[in-house]
């Protein structure tokens, strides 16, 4: 009796552990999704077409390979450390001799400590969770590829144990309120966003000028109608916010 009550309770476990796993799963990913914000790149890779979460990289190693690889090579994260593996660059070989392509023969860059670059795909494995990287060109080339958070496969850690190991390599960039920014941007943004430089040869408008004998018409036609007229016969007056036009007879006989 006690024997199939034991093998009752096992069989019963066996049957709930998919659904916890399950739920971590779900529980990552809802994590994941709330803290980054994914950046999309254009069709060709060649462009930001629409900005999400700059991320800064926290530890040195990460190896992004150029966007002309047909497959993005796979950096993992373990015991503190950033690595690409024989394992994986075996892999990515395979992957991209598909497409008649060399590792020797893709342009790759190491990434350390400090530097930024875009998210735009995250996803939670059975064996760990997995980021794509895009960064800002370099010179003519832009750099792409994944770094990988493993763990034991089916076994899903506690999200908040996932985030924190996480945050050891990659962090969302928050600058200060007023800094400028050094977050990579869209080709192109720049241009888009910066105040035009004023000409160099633009025309700078003629300063007002009166002169003795000009009539009433002209000097209004130059500096509008006065705030008050003083009517003396012969002599008229006409009285601006920081000058007085005097006129004898139609015409300009004296500026104060």
């Amino acid at each position: 009796m006690r024997r199939k009550i034991y093998l009752a309770l096992a069989i019963a476990l066996v049957a709930v552990a998919p659904g916890l796993y399950a739920q971590d799963q779900v529980t990552i990913q809802k994590k994941l999704g709330s803290q980054f914000v994914l950046t999309k790149m254009t069709a060709d890779k060649s462009d930001v077409a629409k900005t999400g979460s700059v991320l800064v990289l926290h530890k040195d190693g990460l190896i992004l390979a150029s966007t002309i690889a047909i497959a993005p090579l796979t950096n993992t994260y373990k015991n503190g450390t950033v690595s690409f593996g024989f394992g994986a660059k075996m892999a990515w070989g395979m992957a991209i001799g598909l497409g008649n392509q060399k590792a020797e023969n893709i342009p790759q860059r190491k990434f350390v400590d400090g530097e930024k670059f875009w998210v735009t795909d995250y996803s939670v494995h059975d064996d760990g969770v997995v980021f794509l990287f895009y960064s800002d060109p370099f010179g003519d080339t832009r750099y792409y590829g994944q770094l990988k958070f493993p763990f034991q496969k089916g076994k899903f850690p506690a999200a908040d144990d996932m985030m924190k190991t996480i945050a050891e390599v990659i962090t969302v960039d928050t600058p200060q309120e007023g800094a400028a920014s050094d977050a990579p941007a869209p080709a192109g943004a720049a241009e888009s966003n910066a105040t035009p430089a004023p000409a160099e040869n633009a025309p700078q408008e003629a300063p007002k000028t009166i002169a003795l004998g000009q009539t009433k018409d002209e000097v209004v036609g130059i500096f509008g109608q006065p705030q008050k007229i003083a009517n003396l016969g012969a002599k008229e007056i006409y009285y601006y916010p920081d000058m007085k036009v005097t006129f004898v007879n139609g015409k300009v006989s004296n500026v104060e």
